[in-house]
């Protein structure tokens, strides 16, 4: 029996114009009425994956920063999993090449979650997620390895799908590389990519197996929906691994089951397939 369902956000519960469908919220209503508990696990941060819980009409538990974070929909922390200030300040030495492409980002109730020293916040593909958050995003005043007063949540880059795939290779081969975890989220049809650096251990998967665990159940009770590299950890997690149709090519070739696409109500078909079906007499 599924307890718990995991579902990533973009490109899965949302369409591929940022929009929730009508189909996916009833479905996971659906489910909640069932007797299915919802977790959203994201690469977005609180602040960003909260607008999206409020859409949902039902108890949510919510997985952000690529599973940095377990938070309720009020903003209280239920685990925590910091990157240390110090492996922080010694990525950013590692990664001047990149000063242009990074910020950090903080477990901060308001202002000043994400700061940056350079980031181009003009570039078509960071435009829109600037305006959305800007409340929440500060200018450093100083070099951006001084404003690590606090261990981070995480340190995060963005750019092209090529540059940031050199960058993992060069994160994950340096000394110490034990002491954070790296993901990946790729667009390639924009030809863009996101690369969060989180602290050790830290990935989705890693914190929904605490979650689990903490919930007293198994991961033959969980079932998780996702389309994206950050998402792999999740998916090889749960006892059901279904991806979207949208899915890039690499996460499918790892033969999960699949689902429509996210323009095609496929949550709402994995969720009809996998928890309500089961549970009608």
């Amino acid at each position: 029996m599924i307890r718990l369902l995991a579902i990533d956000i973009d490109g899965t519960l949302l369409d591929s114009r940022g929009r929730l469908p009508e189909t996916h919220r009833d479905a996971v209503v659906a489910a909640v009425a069932g007797g299915v508990e919802i977790a959203l696990v994201t690469g977005r941060s609180f602040h960003f994956t909260r607008p999206i819980a409020d859409l949902l009409p039902v108890p949510l538990t919510l997985v952000v920063n690529n599973g940095a974070l377990v938070k309720k929909t009020d903003g209280a922390t239920e685990m925590r999993n910091l990157l240390r200030r110090g492996v922080a300040r010694e990525l950013l030495e590692a990664t001047r090449a990149y000063e242009d492409s990074v910020a950090i980002v903080f477990d901060r109730p308001n202002e000043r979650q994400i700061v940056f020293e350079r980031m181009d916040w003009t570039h078509p593909h960071r435009r829109g997620y600037y305006e959305k958050n800007k409340a929440f995003i500060a200018e450093a005043p100083a070099p951006l390895a001084e404003m690590l007063t606090e261990d981070p949540v995480q340190v995060m880059f963005n750019g092209g799908v090529a540059s940031m795939r050199m960058l993992v290779d060069a994160l994950r081969s340096l000394p110490g590389a034990e002491r954070y975890t790296v993901a990946i989220t790729e667009y390639e049809p924009r030809d863009f990519s996101l690369v969060d650096v989180n602290g050790p251990n830290c990935s989705k998967g890693t914190t929904l197996a605490r979650w689990t665990q903490s919930r007293g159940w198994t991961r033959d009770e969980v079932m998780a929906v996702g389309d994206n590299l950050n998402d792999v950890e999740m998916l090889d997690f749960a006892g059901t691994a279904v991806v979207m149709g949208n899915a890039s090519q690499a996460v499918k070739r790892r033969g999960y089951q699949l689902t429509g696409t996210n323009d095609e109500g496929g949550l709402a078909a994995a969720i009809r397939l996998h928890l309500l079906s089961r549970s009608s007499p």
